[in-house]
């Protein structure tokens, strides 16, 4: 597909944190709470640093055969699985929930981001192997989140009234979801693939992490990338130590709230750690474990445990088990030979506030990177950005300040009155002076009448200005309409639009173009110009 880029800083998109700004940035303020360059990252250091720490490769490729069985895998994949076995491949790792029918456009641009640093480093590192792995969590029980989609200006729910890890759901009541959702596709050739897609995937498949698994492989299997659903008895067991901490000592809330609030001097926290960061975990049930007196009570149930009792639990029932945010990268790195993680703002944020609890657990900490942000821009609304002489940084201001730059810059009026401003100013330093030679209370009265002609002067500006728009009633129309459709509800196009529509209009070929025109370490957020 014939596209183009631009890059636009962060900072000047005008979506992103201070704390990421900062980090982009390598402030000092923050280097206490990570380890790895984010500018420069030193790879070399980073696998030799890895390599200090033990793996459990033989856990881990038995546990990803058990999940791809049953599913046509392509031969990067079957490979990266076996290669997993050997002590000079590394994996490169993105995380997301199993959003349903992939939620928002942004995991598609982290999974390629992924797979595209697996690529860099194999090139550049010929002696080493890199995996680009998906861990899914699936454990997340956010229904609300996970189960709604939107395309453009519809927004589909799935009404159903499972409850628990989205993950382990039954996809058997979500044929009328897919249904109205794919009604809106299209009948073209590319709308009928990726219905079809979908309804193999959801329809055919027990559950939700599993048809996420599927779909995943379907869109991806042929760059190599490998899916981990940590969701399994042998993974939780590689944690065990870390979980008994937790429940018994609640040393993750120690650590962690100890550096929170190191960083709250200047940022916002993103995580809060709780005294146990354990949920409990089963069918259509996960409910988090508070500590009473003696005991340890599963909230909203009837489950009671003693320590001898829970003890037991944990040895036999491992899986029962649910991190929250503050454990789950720790298992993440336990179970993977990991360098890097690539996550957005708002997971890097919080992955700085566990680096110490890292340390404590001898567990290696990786690399964060940012990933990939972008704004995909079709042809037609290139177009239309044309013919008001626009591009599409500007569409990255506010929606009446573009206007009004718009109307300013095109007037042939003057709206902007600087020379009356400098006129009140100038009359008004005369009136203040004489004032003061005759009573000096009265200048506070002439500091009022300036403050009032001041704001007279502002009022006749604004009305000037939107006289004058109605002059350019089409242009501010077409803006309007160009920046709602690629800003959908005020939100980043990555942040709100789905998969689906895109696929639908261009086939794989989305996909392909996003991913030859990603860089694994570009600074910048892209703008992708379809011509």
């Amino acid at each position: 597909m014939d596209c183009k880029t631009e890059l636009i800083s962060y900072a000047d998109t005008g979506y992103f944190s201070s704390l990421i700004l900062d980090y982009l940035k390598e402030d000092i303020r923050l280097k206490p709470f990570y380890q790895y360059s984010p500018i420069n990252p030193d790879f070399e250091e980073i696998i030799k640093q890895r390599k200090q720490f033990p793996t459990d490769r033989e856990l881990l490729v038995c546990e990803l055969k058990l999940q791809y069985k049953g599913i046509e895998i392509s031969d990067k994949v079957s490979q990266n699985i076996q290669l997993l076995n050997d002590q000079n491949t590394f994996s490169v790792c993105t995380a997301h929930q199993p959003n349903l029918f992939t939620g928002y456009l942004y995991f598609i641009y982290k999974i390629l981001h992924t797979i595209k640093l697996a690529e860099y480093l194999k090139e550049k590192y010929p002696s080493y192997h890199f995996v680009p792995v998906y861990y899914m969590g699936s454990e997340d029980n956010d229904l609300e989140e996970l189960g709604t989609v939107h395309t453009g200006d519809h927004t589909y729910r799935w009404q159903t009234k499972q409850r628990g890890a989205v993950g382990r759901m039954r996809t058997d009541d979500l044929k009328p979801m897919i249904e109205e959702v794919t009604q809106h596709l299209g009948t073209n050739e590319y709308a009928r693939k990726i219905t079809e897609i979908i309804k193999a995937a959801y329809l055919e498949h027990a559950d939700i992490q599993s048809a996420t698994a599927h779909l995943v492989n379907t869109l991806f299997g042929e760059y190599g990338l490998i899916t981990i659903i940590a969701d399994t008895p042998g993974f939780k067991k590689a944690i065990l130590p870390v979980m008994k901490e937790d429940l018994f000592n609640e040393t993750p809330f120690k650590i962690v709230s100890a550096v929170t609030g190191r960083i709250s001097k200047y940022y916002h926290a993103q995580a809060t750690p709780r005294e146990i960061n354990l949920f409990y975990l089963d069918d259509q049930l996960r409910e988090r474990i508070v500590k009473e007196g003696h005991q340890w009570h599963v909230l909203n149930t009837e489950i009671h445990f003693t320590r001898n009792e829970l003890e037991a639990e944990l040895e036999f029932h491992p899986e029962r088990f649910s991190p929250n945010v503050i454990l789950r990268g720790i298992l993440q790195e336990t179970i993977l030979p990991n360098i890097a993680f690539i996550g957005g703002g708002g997971e890097l944020s919080y992955w700085m506030e566990l680096k110490e609890l890292f340390a404590h657990f001898k567990v290696p900490y990786p690399l964060l990177m940012l990933r990939c942000s972008a704004l995909w821009v079709d042809s037609k609304s290139m177009q239309r950005l044309k013919k008001v002489r626009l591009g599409p940084k500007d569409l990255f201001q506010d929606t009446e300040t573009l206007i009004n730059h718009f109307v300013e810059n095109n007037t042939q009026q003057q709206l902007v009155l600087k020379d009356e401003y400098e006129q009140i100013e100038k009359l008004y330093a005369v009136l203040d002076k004489k004032a003061a030679g005759i009573d000096v209370t009265l200048r506070a009265s002439a500091a009022a009448e300036k403050k009032k002609s001041l704001v007279s002067i502002g009022k006749l500006e604004h009305k000037f200005l939107r006289a004058e728009k109605k002059k350019f009633a089409w242009q501010t129309e077409l803006i309007r309409n160009v920046k709602n459709e690629l800003f959908p509800h005020h939100h980043l196009q990555e942040r709100w639009e789905n998969l689906l529509p895109f696929y639908a209009m261009y086939g794989p070929d989305f996909i392909k173009t996003v991913y030859q025109n990603l860089d694994p370490l570009n600074k910048d957020f892209i703008i992708i110009i379809k011509k």
